[in-house]
């Protein structure tokens, strides 16, 4: 799996924490797309763009409240960012909503939820066809 991260300046040790974290749990190949930016729009559309476009297969973005990350990835037609603060809309994120880029809190999520967020997220998979199809279909819809 190749996953894109990025952060604004607020989040950088959250950020390298997950990197560290990603790489121990071997998820996948992890490309830092920076947190140097003031303005996390920046990054966040940035990783949005990526993971849209299939170069990547999952994002994760962390700002001070992940908010403003979520806002902007959405902006990108392609993006489905969702705000996690819960193991079980973490795993709904990916099960029932398809969701591919992840948005949290550095200052509102604690490092240890933070890791089991990424690890929901990461080990959980859409399944076609399931009773959730249609909702997602129409979600995807609007990006028409």
């Amino acid at each position: 799996m190749k996953i894109a991260i990025g952060c604004d300046p607020n989040a950088q040790q959250a950020k390298e924490d997950m990197i560290r974290f990603i790489n121990e749990k071997e998820y996948g190949e992890v490309t830092d797309f920076g947190s140097d930016d003031e303005i996390y729009a920046n990054v966040a559309v940035q990783v949005a763009y990526a993971v849209a476009s299939g170069e990547y297969d999952r994002g994760i973005l962390i700002c001070g409240t992940g908010i403003g990350v979520s806002l902007a990835a959405n902006k990108v037609r392609g993006a489905y960012a969702a705000l996690l603060s819960d193991v079980y809309s973490a795993k709904r994120a990916r099960l029932s909503n398809d969701a591919n880029i992840a948005c949290m809190g550095a200052f509102t999520v604690g490092s240890k939820l933070r890791e089991e967020l990424v690890d929901a997220f990461l080990t959980n998979e859409f399944v076609p066809g399931c009773s959730s199809q249609p909702k997602v279909d129409a979600v995807r819809a609007y990006d028409q």
